[in-house]
């Protein structure tokens, strides 16, 4: 059980919770959190947004009732956390992009403790928030959109690696660009699926690949682009 220190709303209906607590984890990894007892009857995954000494830190999108009811959440109130869960994202150097739109910019600012030197896009499509917080944490340019499309932003030739995180239009949109620009660059998507358990017993985040159905929690969330198809 970890007691929330801080839950700070930091753009309309986003907000950016913190825990105590020594909680491991690799970047693209989630937990599966919850602040109740029986109901709602799920947890809700959450990718780690930052983690350091006795802290663990998550990002979210207010979109139902579990999450408004994090929403409502004080300093000292108390969290469940279960995990982590999840491949994470690889580990890779090179010229490297992280690329999120909207609530999917929540797994990259942890990566950035590994990528350094990563090249950020945020796309938003309204309000961008956090901006002056990525500026800080890599050495990289980062290129923000608000309202338009982050991906045209992104020249997918000059990088090695490139790791997405968005609403599942974008990350069609991400395959698409791939495939079609010939760039060499290994090219991960982190899903955004539907999960209940978070370690592939319920099949709830089924995601069908090039090969066979895999599950999104212990599969995944982080796949290559060109394993997944979409629709």
């Amino acid at each position: 059980m970890a007691e929330v220190i801080a839950n700070i709303e930091v753009a309309p209906g986003i907000f950016r919770i913190q825990a105590s607590g020594s909680y491991p984890g690799r970047m693209g990894q989630f937990y599966m959190v919850r602040a109740w007892d029986n109901y709602p009857l799920l947890s809700r995954p959450l990718s780690i947004f930052n983690r350091t000494e006795g802290k663990i830190e998550f990002l979210y999108h207010v979109a139902g009732e579990g999450t408004e009811r994090f929403s409502l959440l004080k300093p000292g109130d108390e969290l469940h956390l279960e995990g982590p869960f999840g491949n994470g994202f690889p580990e890779a150097e090179g010229r490297i992009a992280l690329v999120g739109g909207g609530i999917g910019i929540a797994p990259l600012f942890y990566a950035l403790g590994a990528y350094r030197q990563a090249d950020v896009y945020l796309g938003f499509s309204r309000e961008p928030y956090l901006v002056e917080e990525f500026k800080a944490a890599t050495s990289g340019k980062v290129v923000v959109n608000v309202g338009g499309i982050i991906l045209d932003e992104v020249n997918f030739c000059v990088y090695d690696h490139i790791v997405a995180c968005g609403p599942e239009p974008m990350l069609q949109a991400v395959q698409r660009k791939k495939l079609e620009s010939a760039s060499q660059a290994n090219v991960y998507v982190s899903l955004e699926n539907r999960m209940a358990c978070g370690i592939g017993a319920c099949l709830v985040c089924s995601v069908k690949c090039i090969d066979q159905r895999r599950k999104a929690c212990s599969d995944g969330p982080v796949f290559l682009a060109e394993e997944v198809v979409f629709g």
